[in-house]
């Protein structure tokens, strides 16, 4: 769907790599093409979890080029922000695990990717900003919501506001990434950290997964009567068996996704 865009299977893994040399920005091009793929990975039941990742060591995705800002078309603008919108919504409400391994910098629509990831492993040399108002634009690609989600009001406001950098151990400290590993290696944890999820129940995780975004939309005791449907729901699928079974087996459960 764009060759800017590569995707590769590796056992229940999809593995996503941004390859737009020499930054892996994003364009009108691959954002409906990442949008398409993920909807094609939500159709895949032998898919379990995502990663995603950039081409080379120094970034993982600088955002949009600013050249397509430049001229001042409302339209052109209208219609880059809702590719945006459209494509990180898609990936944030992915069925399995999305993992990011950020491998070097991640900037505005860059780190918005990775803000729709449900994890993010970045690497030790790795930096992360949302500069937009330092350029007289604002982050549209879900980053007002997510990132304040993630770290607060107070270091969402450094970041947005003052256009505030972080390193990877600041990352880390502030909750914004979850592991920081040695450089060159944030694309096999994170393929370690999704062959691990694909030991789970894919059935029970996509149920999981949508009870832990509710948390954003909803007071958590609203949520309570959805959890309990969603437990019971389980029982409708191959998966829940499967698991109890091999469990009292004492054997590897074989997952059906279904």
């Amino acid at each position: 769907m764009s060759d800017q865009l590569q995707l590769e299977r590796i056992g229940h893994t999809a593995l996503l790599t941004i390859n737009n040399p020499p930054a892996n920005t994003w364009t009108e091009t691959s954002l409906p093409a990442l949008k398409a793929m993920v909807e094609q990975l939500n159709a895949d039941r032998d898919i379990y979890a995502l990663v995603i990742t950039g081409q080379g060591p120094k970034f993982f995705s600088a955002g949009a080029d600013l050249n397509v800002f430049a001229g001042g078309d409302k339209a052109r603008a209208r219609q880059m922000i809702a590719f945006f919108g459209q494509a990180f919504e898609t990936l944030a409400q992915f069925r399995g695990v999305s993992i990011a391994a950020i491998n070097g910098y991640a900037m505005g629509g860059g780190l918005e990717a990775a803000l729709a990831c449900d994890i993010r492993i970045a690497e030790e040399h790795a930096m992360l900003a949302l500069p937009e108002a330092s350029v007289g634009l604002l982050p549209a690609g879900l980053g007002s919501q997510h990132l304040p989600w993630l770290v607060g009001e107070g270091w969402a406001k450094r970041m947005i506001l003052c256009g505030e950098r972080v390193d990877a151990q600041t990352a880390l400290r502030i909750g914004l990434v979850e592991e920081v590993v040695v450089s060159g290696t944030a694309k096999q944890k994170a393929l370690e950290l999704a062959e691990k999820a694909a030991r789970q129940s894919p059935t029970a995780v996509a149920s999981c997964k949508k009870l832990i975004q509710a948390a954003r939309r909803q007071p958590m005791w609203t949520a309570l009567p959805m959890e309990r449907e969603l437990f019971v729901d389980l029982f409708d699928t191959q998966d829940q068996q499967e698991g109890v079974n091999a469990f009292l087996e004492k054997r590897t459960p074989v997952w059906k996704n279904a």
